[in-house]
């Protein structure tokens, strides 16, 4: 039995252990704090438990967000290149079209909110030397049926982007496997040649020895292109689900705009360049321009020349303050132009004026007067640049260096025919001397390697006939082998043959523009009236490449106005100029 006085002490020190440990339950008790999940978790303070206590750990609670990974849907087949990159690393891709965002042809598109907009642009392609000009929609979709029209069945195949074959399905109806081959890198220009056959190309992956066929009159290579009208141009969309919970801040929603490419043809990479042959504003032509003002040459063929970003003018005479009234009836080979028929040149949007000619000099050895001084300080005037010649050797051995839409192009020329007097000097102005052709191979390999595109152009030997000779193709083919994109004859009263050698386009002669020759007659007696016939080139660059040659071609009318040629004259025409390069018309 337990004495009294030991159960009163037991019953205190019960209490007293009670008690302590009432109050260490009541300290570990969290705080009632608000926890914002956009902040850092707070830090939770707890009292110091007493000594003799060892309390329960406590863990730290565990926030669980409440929004979702953003997802991002695209529509397949994309086009190569129309996305840049991968996606952020916090978006996950889906193939759920309620993703957070959706990206695919605009036309499939789902409601939601518009952040970005994309068009792809192909161009109908085909070997240069085709003869077809344009085509209608409907014969296009006839070959992709397998239903080719009589009149188109001289080319064996269509090649078409496996990115495309769906959706053309679409719209145009089931391909016929025979007639339609698909590709997932474009075919060589080669192999499109060798089998006769055309494609459909992205515009960036043009080669200038491909032909660009219009559809329904629009070719992504025209100043005027709208996408909208092109039925071969693919229009995408990328959209923001218009059912996301989260709230998506501008940041992300940049990152995915920053994802697109919103197009492969960017007018800000584009330049256009027209290349013509010989100007002499002299004689019959002068006359013309006195009887019905001197925009008349250009009247006719204005929208093609002016339109350009760039227009090149080869113009052989010089301009003189005292240059007699023009007799159409002139015998004398001595050539001076009036001043004032500059205003054909800013009518006709001239930009570069090349100076080789073998002319510029006449009025120093028939009058004495050097008047070179005189025309380049006009053509400064008239903010026209010029080269191939100058106001002394080395200003006219000097290449003209052009940066439009970085594409640097870079223009060189020379004189090999001369006569001697034309010739630039130390101390007198005139055209660039070629030479041994030396000087001119040195420059464009170091203007290649410095980023440019070399342009190279001569006033070379003259004949009045189509086919280029040995000393054509030793010459020129120097030049294109040294790095020269374009190489042209500018001297040609009679147009020439053309090649394509080491990655260039060449031209052996491009025929008159601007000058008074309705017909020629040979030593044979002959009388040609190709000298009529003319070539005026455009070229299309894009994002620093040469990427399409077009041949326009007209027809001199009354000793002084060119224009474009009928259908039947210029198919009869290239026919002519495709036979003589050795290329087989199509």
């Amino acid at each position: 039995m337990i004495p009294e006085k030991i159960k009163k002490a037991l019953s205190i020190i019960f209490l007293l252990i009670l008690g302590m440990t009432l109050t260490a339950c009541t300290s570990l008790t969290a705080p009632d704090v608000p926890i914002d999940i956009n902040q850092e978790s707070p830090t939770i303070e707890i009292p110091r438990p007493s000594p003799t206590v060892t309390p329960e750990p406590t863990l730290t609670p565990t926030l669980t967000p409440t929004s979702q990974p953003l997802t991002f849907y695209k529509q397949a087949p994309l086009p190569d290149g129309i996305l840049q990159h991968d996606l952020p690393d916090d978006t996950i891709l889906s193939e759920d079209p309620q993703a957070s965002f959706w990206f695919g042809l605009a036309e499939n598109a789902p409601p939601g909110q518009a952040l970005q907009s994309a068009v792809w642009v192909y161009a109908l392609a085909a070997p240069f030397p085709t003869l077809t000009d344009d085509i209608r929609l409907d014969d296009l979709v006839n070959i992709w049926q397998g239903k080719q029209d009589q009149s188109l069945s001289s080319f064996s195949y269509l090649y078409v982007p496996e990115t495309l074959v769906d959706i053309l399905e679409v719209r145009w109806g089931q391909h016929s496997p025979e007639k339609v081959l698909t590709f997932s890198t474009a075919p060589d220009p080669e192999l499109l040649w060798e089998e006769n056959a055309w494609a459909i190309i992205p515009f960036d992956e043009l080669t200038p020895k491909l032909k660009v066929i219009s559809v329904e009159g629009v070719s992504p290579l025209f100043k005027d292109y709208s996408p909208q009208e092109d039925p071969l141009a693919l229009h995408f969309a990328l959209l923001q689900n218009a059912i996301v919970n989260e709230q998506i801040d501008q940041t992300v929603q940049q990152s995915m705009i920053n994802l697109i490419t919103p197009t492969n043809r960017d007018t800000n990479r584009i330049t256009t360049l027209v290349m013509t042959g010989v100007t002499a504003l002299v004689r019959q032509t002068a006359y013309k321009m006195e009887q019905h003002g001197a925009l008349y040459p250009g009247e006719k063929i204005v929208h093609w020349l002016a339109e350009a970003d760039l227009t090149h003018i080869s113009n052989e005479v010089s301009f003189y303050e005292d240059c007699p009234f023009p007799d159409p009836a002139q015998e004398s080979l001595f050539f001076c132009s009036d001043p004032s028929y500059i205003e054909l040149l800013d009518f006709i949007g001239a930009d570069i004026i090349e100076l080789t000619g073998n002319h510029n000099n006449d009025m120093l050895y028939a009058r004495g007067v050097d008047v070179v001084p005189f025309t380049i300080d006009l053509y400064n005037q008239h903010r026209m640049a010029y080269y191939g010649g100058g106001l002394d050797l080395d200003d006219a051995k000097s290449p003209l260096l052009i940066n439009h839409n970085g594409n640097r192009l870079a223009f060189i020329g020379c004189n090999a025919f001369g006569p001697d007097f034309a010739w630039a000097t130390e101390e007198q102005g005139g055209a660039a001397p070629c030479e041994d052709y030396g000087w001119m191979v040195d420059k464009i390999t170091q203007l290649k390697s410095d980023g440019h595109l070399p342009i190279a152009t001569f006033q070379y030997y003259e004949d009045y006939y189509y086919a280029a000779v040995d000393h054509h193709i030793r010459d020129y083919g120097r030049m294109a082998e040294a790095g020269a994109v374009i190489v042209n004859g500018s001297q040609a009263h009679h147009p020439k043959a053309m090649e394509f050698s080491h990655d260039a386009f060449i031209d052996y002669g491009l025929g008159n523009l601007f000058f008074d020759q309705k017909w020629y007659i040979d030593m044979y007696g002959n009388v040609l009236v190709q000298t009529s016939w003319l070539v005026i080139q455009r070229h299309t660059f894009y994002d620093g490449r040469h990427l399409s040659v077009e041949l326009l071609t007209a027809l001199l009318e009354d000793f002084a106005q060119p224009r474009p040629m009928t259908s039947d004259e210029r198919i009869l025409f290239l026919e002519e100029l495709f036979t003589a390069s050795n290329w087989n018309p199509r």
